[in-house]
């Protein structure tokens, strides 16, 4: 059968991969549905062919495991790309779909991989050699890594960078216990092993083990005292309050980020704009109206009087983006019951900021975040067609990324549908059972 133009992206993921027929799409659909640890049944041979030739969009209990075979949303999949013009989708996951099936792109991948090793022996190698003291160049390339991880930890899956992180954040540790260090060194590397130790304590939480997060966030707050640095230790406070408040702990999370807004007061960066987000967050839990106004009034007004310091220039999660501060505060107002249209279009406002992943402040979990807020707002206003349409992508996101804070996220819209004056449709009994099946599949994370 000849394409016609325009084809859906859809065709061009599956003719990368070398699938042009029902026989071999099911192989790999099966693959994608064990990994998930699905019992999927396979789709009908028609089925599959109206997805093909036909464009029909497959039906929902299909979805997550073409996401997980393919790499890409359900909504870039079933885009139409025009005949002649090259698809700049954003994969979901780190692969190449063109390159999977490719000699070309097998060796280069071989060849990265051997490449890597390389690097990482002569990396050891210098961070071994300096047995008497530690050098420049040493402190250099752990300021590289650390620039790198603070930049992709919030682009992606916690999978594809925990090794490197531990393994950095051990080298840290090993050169501070080892006694080569000079004096004025030693301000540096307590810094880096503040930050480190925060990236780690983050990525527990992000697993929902509570407990290693908060000691290693209490790990950071000694480092961050010994660096002398207060925007650090306000930082801490703040990751202490952001463990507490996804533990369903709306009264230590407020205290910690009122104890870290208090730190960092006088500071001109963006961390104690952060510290306010989180206070309006657990106040709105607490259902404080008035102090959910006036910490984000406070944190609206400073925006106007920031000067980016040394953590904003780290970017990732050491920076509060006029993204983020949005979001932060639609969810306060989603988190007390709040709808209607001007929230809601505050709320679409929150989710287009992060709609663009090349954007420096992008972040998955921001995103399927804000799309949940956007859902429970449109909720609160009685649109249930919006809503489900808001949830959409975030339960379309592949196995990888449903770490704790999205997956507490949309548990709230799954609570929010149970008391929903509509409970009763079978629109909201359909929507609630397949956001409840959304934690099953979760392989957001390390394994081993």
């Amino acid at each position: 059968m000849e394409w016609e133009a325009p084809v859906l992206f859809f065709r061009h993921a599956l003719d990368a991969r070398g699938i042009r027929t029902p026989e071999d799409f099911l192989p790999p659909y099966r693959k994608a549905a064990e990994r998930l640890g699905l019992d999927n049944a396979d789709p009908a041979p028609k089925t599959v062919e109206g997805w093909i030739y036909e464009g029909r969009k497959p039906q929902r209990v299909f979805r997550p495991v073409i996401v997980e075979m393919l790499g890409y949303s359900i909504d870039d999949l079933w885009t139409e790309v025009p005949e002649g013009s090259t698809p700049n989708f954003v994969p979901l996951i780190d692969a190449s779909p063109t390159a999977l099936h490719a000699d070309a792109g097998v060796e280069l991948n071989e060849m990265k991989r051997t490449g890597a090793m390389a690097v990482r022996r002569a990396k050891d190698f210098l961070l071994g050699a300096d047995r008497e003291r530690v050098g420049d160049d040493t402190l250099g390339l752990l300021d590289d890594e650390v620039q790198r991880l603070v930049a992709v930890y919030p682009r992606e899956p916690l999978s594809a960078i925990w090794h490197d992180l531990l393994e950095t954040h051990d080298q840290v540790f090993c050169l501070l216990e080892g006694g080569r260090v000079r004096p004025s060194q030693l301000r540096d590397l307590y810094a880096k092993g503040a930050m480190l130790s925060f990236l780690v304590a983050k990525g527990f939480n992000d697993m929902e083990d509570r407990h290693q997060a908060m000691t290693m966030t209490r790990v950071a707050a000694a480092c961050a005292r010994d660096a002398e640095h207060p925007g650090l230790i306000a930082l801490t406070d703040g990751l202490k309050s952001l463990i507490a408040y996804w533990a369903d702990k709306p009264e230590d999370a407020y205290h910690y980020a009122s104890q870290g807004a208090a730190i960092a007061a006088n500071l001109r960066g963006t961390v104690g704009l952060w510290l306010l987000g989180l206070k309006a967050r657990a106040a709105a839990v607490l259902g404080d109206e008035e102090t959910v106004r006036t910490a984000n009034q406070q944190a609206s007004d400073r925006r106007e009087h920031v000067v980016p310091d040394d953590l904003d220039q780290l970017g990732g999660l050491f920076t509060y983006a006029p993204e983020k501060q949005l979001y932060y505060s639609v969810e306060a107002e989603a988190l007390l019951g709040h709808g209607g249209a001007q929230l809601a279009a505050q709320a679409e406002q929150a989710v287009m900021g992060f709609s663009d992943p090349t954007s420096p402040h992008w972040a998955f979990g921001d995103l399927a975040g804000s799309q949940c807020d956007l859902a429970l707002i449109r909720l609160h206003s009685e649109d249930v067609e919006g809503t489900a349409d808001a949830i959409r992508p975030v339960l379309d996101l592949p196995s990888t990324h449903r770490n704790n804070g999205i997956v507490v996220s949309a548990m709230r819209v799954r609570g929010a549908l149970m008391t929903s004056p509509a409970r009763s449709a079978v629109a909201v009994k359909e929507l609630r059972a397949e956001i409840e099946a959304f934690p099953t599949s979760r392989r957001a994370l390390p394994r081993g």
